[in-house]
């Protein structure tokens, strides 16, 4: 299953990063279509667009995504002795960035202008870096609540939270017009290898 779990993933981040480097027509004019209809909500609305910044600058940025990992790394060590899962969370999560930052320099893919913005960003934008983190993030913290067994209302809370989190952002950062909807689509799929890679890993380990 995990191995499976693996191939789709890969096969679908694959795909788009090669349709998103060949600027592929159709992919572009959706893009477009969809950046110009949300930027023209996002002026036509300043109070949602304020909400979006304030969730995506400080709820769902990547750096509390980060902080979060690391407390929950610091509870496996210390309230339950899991040492090597800890370490394996916090590696997985600079893996993470590093290939975010790999693929943004190498894709190079410029991020929507506009002659009244409401939000600015930098670097490339392929993949969304607020999107590939959160689910990077929330997937192994998932995972591990799964694996540690929690009551169901834990689980359907924990769920929900990260369902909202994961999608949450993702429009904040097309809502904001710092990224065109495939970066967001393309920090969810590699968001969720890294995810599977690592969920792979951390079961063969003795």
């Amino acid at each position: 299953m995990a191995a499976l779990s693996i191939g789709v993933a890969a096969l679908c981040s694959v795909l788009l990063l090669l349709l998103v480097g060949a600027e592929w027509r159709p992919l572009v004019g959706v893009d477009g279509d969809l950046a110009r209809t949300t930027h023209r909500w996002a002026v036509d609305e300043p109070g949602l667009t304020q909400t979006a910044r304030v969730l995506t600058n400080w709820v769902w940025d990547p750096w509390t995504m980060r902080l979060l990992a690391g407390a929950v790394a610091l509870l496996l060590v210390f309230r339950y002795a899991a040492r090597w899962t800890a370490v394996w969370l916090v590696v997985t999560c600079a893996v993470g960035t590093v290939l975010q930052q790999v693929l943004k320099a190498a894709v190079g893919r410029a991020r929507p202008v506009w002659p009244n913005p409401v939000d600015s960003a930098h670097y490339a934008a392929f993949p969304s870096g607020h999107a590939m983190t959160a689910t990077v993030v929330c997937g192994l913290l998932l995972w591990l609540l799964h694996r540690h067994g929690v009551s169901r209302a834990v689980w359907v809370g924990a769920v929900t939270v990260a369902a909202l989190s994961v999608g949450g952002v993702g429009l904040t950062r097309v809502w904001l017009g710092v990224h065109w909807a495939t970066d967001v689509l393309g920090g969810w799929l590699f968001g969720a290898l890294v995810v599977a890679v690592a969920v792979r890993a951390h079961q063969r380990h003795p």
